[in-house]
């Protein structure tokens, strides 16, 4: 599996895929703006996107955001542009792969919310709890997830990135930046 896109900037737009343990696709979204890539991780933005759930349900988000998708950290991190504020919505996942033109991840069911006033929030503890039952989570895969949430919680304290609105409002506007409406003028017209 090609891991990287560093050496072929095409394509900019790509799709993101949710995973369960069993292999089965649980979670679409329309193509995303690869506004930038490290060795850690890609950065994903939109203004809208339509989801996909497996069941076939559509749904489109509200606001503008940029999602960081980790390539050896066990989570993924949707930065949200609501009115009052940047909200972070955490996926406890596998790290991120780019697999036949999608980047694709493991949905590990826990989830951590950080809202624009401070107060965070884990989402779906008895999700995982089940889970862990139903597909049977090893024992050493359970430890990586609960090692991830926790520091998860510790990158939500210090404010380390992607927890750093400086860092999201930046990768936000080099996505804007690079997507301006092209205009033809007088002057420069065939």
């Amino acid at each position: 599996m090609d891991n990287t896109l560093k050496t072929n900037h095409f394509p900019k737009w790509i799709i993101v895929q949710a995973y369960k343990h069993d292999g089965l696709l649980h979670r679409q979204w329309s193509p995303a703006y690869l506004a930038e890539e490290t060795d850690e991780y890609w950065a994903l933005c939109s203004r809208a996107s339509l989801v996909t759930e497996s069941d076939g349900r559509r749904w489109m988000t509200k606001e503008h955001a940029v999602f960081i998708l980790f390539k050896k950290k066990w989570m993924n991190v949707i930065c949200m542009m609501k009115n009052d504020g940047l909200c972070y919505y955490v996926n406890i996942a596998s790290p991120t792969l780019f697999d036949q033109g999608y980047l694709k991840y493991i949905d590990y069911d826990l989830d951590v919310k950080l809202f624009p006033d401070g107060n965070i929030k884990e989402l779906d503890e008895q999700e995982f709890e089940r889970h862990v039952l139903t597909y049977g989570y090893s024992v050493e895969l359970t430890a990586a997830i609960r090692k991830s949430m926790k520091e998860v919680k510790e990158l939500m304290a210090y404010q380390k990135f992607p927890f750093q609105k400086e860092e999201v409002e930046r990768i936000f506007e080099r996505f804007l930046n690079e997507n301006r409406p092209f205009v033809i003028t007088k002057k420069e017209s065939l």
